[in-house]
């Protein structure tokens, strides 16, 4: 693992510690690439308070302070200025408008929500809704299908405690997706590391017969959360057990 596109900032209000504190952390981990990838603003006209992701109004200081750093580090380490995008079949369109004003290297698919929505039900909290599960599923999809994303962060997120081979049958389908769309799917540190419904393990057997590609992503809230997958007690033998036998960078 040479690089890592998934990290926070304060900005979105659940992360902590400097940018800098980051980059030393990847640098001294031997990270080639760091990229960063804030929980994108939703637009203004959205006019939701943002407590879990960046507000809008912080989007220049983001982009200059990356920017600077960028600079700084050059010789150590390469930094890139990306964003965590919820796919909104509403929002998408004008979010990604918005960010187009700012320079940026890239984007990842992080779907906390059916469309989108901070006012939905938050995809990790326990369901046995089958409708809530195949939307979720949709909606993923018609975001992968927009060739926007490097990749979709935390694919199984969705905390589904319903019948399991409906969930085998509709996780499938972001699997194809990501065949079909060339879209890696992400193993996500944080995850495993806080015992969260996900990686699930169920999902990344699936993945692991599949031929699909697959990252890790820190997904650094704090700047000690940026590591190596080796480094993480356990994160290499669920990988091996999940039978994938390849990791991109």
């Amino acid at each position: 693992m040479l690089a890592n596109y998934h990290t926070h900032t304060p900005r979105c209000h659940h992360a902590y510690g400097s940018e800098k504190e980051y980059i030393e952390e990847a640098i001294k981990c031997g990270f080639k690439i760091l990229g960063f990838s804030e929980h994108v603003p939703f637009p203004e006209s959205y006019g939701f308070n943002p407590t879990m992701r960046m507000a809008m109004e912080d989007l220049p200081d983001y982009t200059s302070t990356l920017v600077k750093l960028r600079e700084e580090y050059k010789n150590d380490i390469e930094i890139l200025i990306g964003y965590e995008v919820e796919y909104s079949e509403k929002y998408f369109e004008a979010t990604m408008k918005t960010l187009r004003e700012y320079p940026f290297d890239f984007v990842i698919q992080g779907q906390h929500f059916i469309d989108g929505d901070m006012i939905d039900i938050y995809a990790g909290s326990p369901t046995k809704d089958d409708n809530y599960l195949k939307a979720y599923v949709d909606a993923t999809i018609k975001g992968m299908k927009t060739g926007e994303f490097k990749y979709l962060a935390h694919p199984d997120l969705i905390n589904y405690k319903g019948d399991k081979d409906l969930y085998l049958s509709e996780m499938n389908k972001i699997i194809d997706a990501s065949l079909e769309y060339s879209l890696p799917l992400e193993i996500n540190m944080y995850g495993f590391i806080d015992q969260r419904n996900y990686p699930n393990k169920d999902f990344w057997k699936m993945v692991g017969q599949s031929k699909a590609d697959v990252v890790i992503g820190c997904d650094a809230h704090w700047p000690h959360m940026i590591r190596r997958p080796e480094d993480v007690p356990g994160l290499m033998e669920f990988i091996k057990e999940s039978g994938i036998k390849e990791i991109k960078n």
